[in-house]
């Protein structure tokens, strides 16, 4: 089988793959929002979006990147598909093989499901979720608006609140973040942060005051009841009490701190309503800033030849 590229995690990236891919999507960023700038680059490129689980932002900001390059690009409706009469990942992966595609984006519940996938197809993978394991291009789109706001991320103190357990987010950001130079602090309660995390080089605690205390980011994450096995917390209102972050909280940041939060948002649980639309809040820029690092990784990946055969650094 051909040599393949793929993106399918942030752990193996280095520090110049991340901070080339966030150039890049800096150079791609006007087009999300002038229609004028807009070009037919990859217009020779195929992409298939292969979603095994909601969603709103990742998938459709995929088909809007390859349509703003030109690209042909489909959405695979799963509960219409042959998936729904039993057919496998694998099978489903080299019936779209066949049909030339030459991306497909998949978000699956199982960990590994975007590896195992690119292991057994020619086509490049990009990992748009799986499980708990990883969200490359949440974590690159954040940490591109990250860059935008603070310039560099040397020395920055990054607190990540809340189910830490089941964030795929946070796992890759942490990768991100990590070996760009920041500083990362995880919070939530016990239940939803394990001390194993700490391995990764960042630093564990339980009091959200403390891990917020001079922070230059703040990023709260969804309580992802869909993958809880069993009840981590008493009701959505006491973790709202004691780890939703709100205005009180703002004074123990650093003054110039944003808040990000990589959707979707249940409003009043994991951040008040007041901050999301405030001055401090980067969400929806975030959302735009999807787009253009979508468009940068189908171009990157588009660039180096997906199913020419040739010999390219693989983005594991």
């Amino acid at each position: 089988m051909q040599t393949k590229k793929d993106l399918l995690g942030i752990k193996n990236l280095t520090a110049e793959e991340i901070l080339m891919l966030l150039k890049m999507a800096k150079a791609e960023k006007p087009k999300v929002k002038n229609p004028m700038l807009r070009d037919d680059s990859l217009r020779q490129i195929s992409m298939a979006t292969l979603f095994y689980e909601n969603s709103t932002r990742t998938k459709l900001s995929f088909l809007l990147a390859g349509d703003y390059l030109g690209a042909i690009t489909n959405d695979l409706n799963i509960s219409t598909s042959s998936v729904a009469k039993g057919e496998t990942l694998i099978d489903t992966g080299l019936t779209l093989d066949s049909m030339g595609i030459n991306i497909i984006v998949i978000r699956h519940s199982m960990a590994g499901s975007a590896k195992l996938l690119a292991e057994n197809i020619s086509a490049a993978v990009v990992n748009g979720g799986d499980g708990s394991n990883e969200h490359p291009t949440q974590a690159l789109l954040d940490l591109f608006t990250i860059w935008e706001h603070k310039g560099s991320f040397d020395n920055l103190k990054i607190a990540i609140l809340g189910d830490i357990n089941n964030s795929r987010v946070a796992r890759s950001n942490v990768f991100g973040l990590t070996k760009l130079g920041a500083n990362v602090t995880l919070a939530g309660p016990a239940t939803l942060v394990s001390s194993n995390i700490a391995h990764l080089g960042v630093t564990i605690t339980n009091d959200i005051t403390k891990a917020i205390s001079d922070a230059d980011v703040i990023m709260g994450l969804r309580v992802q009841l869909e993958r809880q096995k069993a009840a981590y917390f008493p009701s959505l209102p006491e973790y709202a009490n004691f780890w939703g972050l709100n205005e009180s909280h703002l004074k123990y940041a650093k003054p110039d701190a944003i808040i990000m939060h990589p959707g979707p948002v249940n409003r009043g649980v994991e951040i008040s309503t007041n901050l999301i639309d405030g001055n401090r809040s980067v969400i929806y820029p975030q959302v735009e800033n999807g787009v253009a690092i979508r468009m940068a990784v189908l171009k990157y990946l588009s660039n180096v030849g997906a199913k020419t055969g040739e010999n390219v650094i693989k983005l594991l």
